[in-house]
């Protein structure tokens, strides 16, 4: 089936959520304000694997993460009056930043709800980028409850970190970059948490390049998603222990499953002790700084669930927003 088959089919599958075509606006809308971060290679890690690795950046991103390319497209397409009264979101950091920067350069009051074990330095650059910080404990309160309590008592546009049409789209627009610049790939993987830059790269994926098999990578600690792509309906899980913490979620979204289900190969899991060597190999190897959860997706692809030998393939490295006192317990555990 090509390009246009597929996209035709989607359209027909997942009616009223967003396609490549929204994508491929989103990337028009942020062109010149988000990065066009770059795709580094590693001769180490073609030898480990056998394979051809392209890594798409994103630590480079504004905000240190790919959400702000969702986060700033969402808060674009609002009308002049939901700006003027301002945005809420929950996130456990990289969100956060993301709508709090966003909001901050198109002039847009932003509220985040952050849970009180997040990362210092997420916390500290959100409220750095104008945001203001409502926390809560992760354990015991719910994340979504407060956030709609919050848009109703001030009129604020509620925009979640995954489960929304121009977020989806917005973050599709990394993977979309990555195949302008390399070309068609066998192998994409992508970090996976509640779904939204699986969804987006699996909708450029399957427009660029459509015989591209696509992976999501979980934590195991954590693998709701894989869990609700093999059982074909959305499974919910405790919040897991586990150090990637940008993928803390317990179940995936209603807008992102059903693209997941519809264009995803498969759901993959690697273990925290595989995140800490990978942050290890981009140090060691490759001289950057990866966040744990932006590890999932090379994890992956270093150490083997399925095989890249004699593959091109795309990782996707989510983000770089790792504390330095963390990084450093990490490598020396």
């Amino acid at each position: 089936m090509n390009a246009q088959a597929q996209q035709d089919a989607l359209r027909s599958i997942l009616p009223g959520l967003p396609t490549y075509e929204d994508v491929a606006a989103a990337a028009q809308r942020i062109e010149g304000i988000a990065h066009r971060t770059p795709v580094l290679t590693s001769r180490t890690a073609d030898e480990r694997t056998g394979g051809r690795l392209f890594f798409k950046a994103e630590n480079f991103q504004r905000a240190g993460a790919f959400k702000f390319r969702g986060a700033y497209n969402a808060i674009a397409r609002l009308s002049p009056g939901a700006k003027k009264r301002g945005v809420v979101a929950f996130s456990s950091g990289n969100h956060a930043q993301a709508i709090a920067y966003a909001g901050q350069l198109q002039g847009v009051p932003t509220v985040i709800i952050m849970p009180q074990d997040a990362p210092a330095m997420k916390v500290a650059a959100t409220k750095g980028y104008g945001g203001e910080v409502v926390l809560y404990d992760r354990y015991t309160e719910d994340r979504e409850a407060i956030g709609r309590k919050l848009s109703e008592e001030r009129g604020l546009t509620l925009i979640p970190p995954y489960d929304h049409e121009d977020v989806i789209a917005g973050q599709g627009t990394a993977a979309k970059e990555l195949f302008e610049e390399v070309g068609p790939l066998d192998m994409l993987f992508v970090c996976t948490g509640g779904g939204g830059l699986l969804a987006g790269s699996a909708l450029a994926a399957r427009a660029l390049s459509p015989e591209c098999r696509i992976y999501g990578v979980e934590p195991e600690a954590g693998n709701d998603a894989q869990q609700s792509f093999r059982s074909g309906s959305i499974v919910k899980i405790p919040v897991p222990s586990t150090i990637a913490d940008g993928a803390q979620t317990t179940y995936v979204g209603s807008k992102t499953f059903p693209i997941m289900r519809a264009l995803v190969d498969d759901i993959l899991t690697v273990s925290d002790a595989q995140l800490i060597d990978t942050m290890r190999f981009f140090i060691e190897r490759m001289k950057i700084v990866v966040e744990p959860t932006g590890c999932l997706s090379a994890a992956a692809a270093l150490n083997g669930p399925v095989s890249c030998k004699n593959k091109r393939v795309g990782i996707i490295i989510s983000g770089g927003n790792v504390d330095p006192q963390a990084l450093a317990g990490f490598l020396a555990g």
